[in-house]
């Protein structure tokens, strides 16, 4: 009875450890998340194609060695653009590994992450790991006052 009591007790300071871990995880991206949408607006050039509508971008960190960047991701963002049309919406690819500033800025934790910039290059979303493309045009939307019935 003493050995399954000991046994018992392990298994569940061990599921408090990963309960504890796991929080604490969460709390850690959660932070970063509102440290990159924080940061300071991107200054680059606005206008759309034709010059007259204002240009989301959207930027999709990955590294040359990031499967799930070439597979899922950069699939993703090409049928966004497709799906849009294009005209107001920009995919920048960034490398994460040679463009430190970048990476700083947005906080970048893991490739493949994606940041939605608005028209003035605020952060208005930051997806750690695969965003798919519902989700991104949804971050779209929001940011250009479309509603989807």
């Amino acid at each position: 009875m003493a050995d399954f009591s000991l046994r018992l007790i392990i298994l569940l300071l061990v599921c408090v450890l990963v309960a504890i871990i796991v929080v604490s995880g969460r709390i850690l991206v959660a932070r970063r998340r509102q440290q990159a949408l924080a940061a300071e607006p991107l200054s680059i050039d606005s206008s759309g194609k034709d010059g007259d509508e204002p240009l989301v971008r959207i930027l999709a960190f990955s590294s040359e060695d990031c499967r799930q960047c070439h597979t899922l991701q950069q699939p993703a963002l090409e049928r966004l653009l497709k799906q849009s049309g294009g005209d107001r919406i920009e995919a920048v690819h960034v490398d994460a590994v040679t463009q430190h500033d970048l990476t700083e800025r947005y906080k970048v934790l893991t490739v493949p992450t994606t940041v939605v910039l608005d028209t003035e290059g605020n952060a208005h979303a930051v997806n750690y790991g695969f965003a798919n493309t519902q989700k991104l045009q949804e971050q779209i939307n929001a940011i250009l006052g479309v509603s989807v019935s």
